[in-house]
C-alpha cells in the first residue's frame, strides 16, 4: 500500500483540490458559459467525492472521477436550464417604468383639474361615460335626461376639455 492510498479523504482531496480546482472550473465554465455556476458545480463535485472517498477503488483516479462528475453535473445543469426556459413565459407583461407612472399620474391630475372647471351636467356625463363605463342610454336613465342631451353634453365637455388641456401644456 502506498502512502497516497493511505491518505484520509481530507488530505487527499486537499492535494487534488490545490492541483486541479482551477482547471476543473475552466472546464465547467467552457461547458456552461457561466463561471459562477461552474465554481458551484466543481465545489459540489469535490464535496460528493469527499463523502465517497472510501468507496473509490483507485485513489489515483480521483481526478478522472472528478472530471467525469463535473461534466455530468454540467450536463444536468444544462438540461435543467432547458426545462426552466421551456416553462418561462416568452414575453413578460409590459409594466410601465416608475417615470411613466409619474407622468401618467401628472396627466391624470391635469385632466381631473380640467374636469373640475366643466359645468356640472357635462362633468357628470363625462364621469359616467369614462369612469362608470356607462352607455349613452344608461347615462340618460341615470341623469333623467334624453340620449340627445347626453350626446350634446359629452360633445361640449370634450371640446372644453381639449381647450383647457391645450392651454395648460
Amino acid at each position: 500500500m502506498t502512502h497516497e492510498s493511505s491518505w484520509d479523504a481530507d488530505e487527499a482531496l486537499t492535494a487534488v483540490y490545490t492541483a486541479h480546482y482551477t482547471s476543473l472550473v475552466r472546464l465547467a465554465a467552457l461547458l456552461l458559459r457561466d463561471t459562477g455556476s461552474a465554481e458551484e458545480i466543481v465545489q459540489d463535485a469535490f464535496v460528493a467525492m469527499h463523502g465517497r472517498w472510501n468507496r473509490l477503488r483507485d485513489p489515483h483516479k480521483a481526478l478522472a472521477y472528478l472530471r467525469t462528475s463535473v461534466v455530468n453535473r454540467c450536463r444536468s445543469r444544462q438540461r435543467h436550464l432547458v426545462v426552466v426556459d421551456k416553462h418561462t413565459p416568452k414575453s413578460l407583461p409590459d409594466e410601465p417604468s416608475a417615470e411613466q407612472a409619474v407622468l401618467r399620474t401628472a396627466e391624470t391630475d391635469r385632466v381631473i383639474e380640467a374636469m373640475r372647471n366643466l359645468p356640472e351636467k357635462q362633468r357628470t356625463v363625462m364621469v359616467l361615460r369614462y369612469y362608470g363605463d356607462l352607455s349613452e342610454a344608461e347615462i340618460a336613465d341615470t341623469m333623467g335626461i334624453s340620449r340627445g342631451s347626453v350626446k350634446s353634453h359629452a360633445a361640449r365637455a370634450t371640446k372644453s376639455l381639449r381647450q383647457l388641456l391645450e392651454q395648460n401644456v
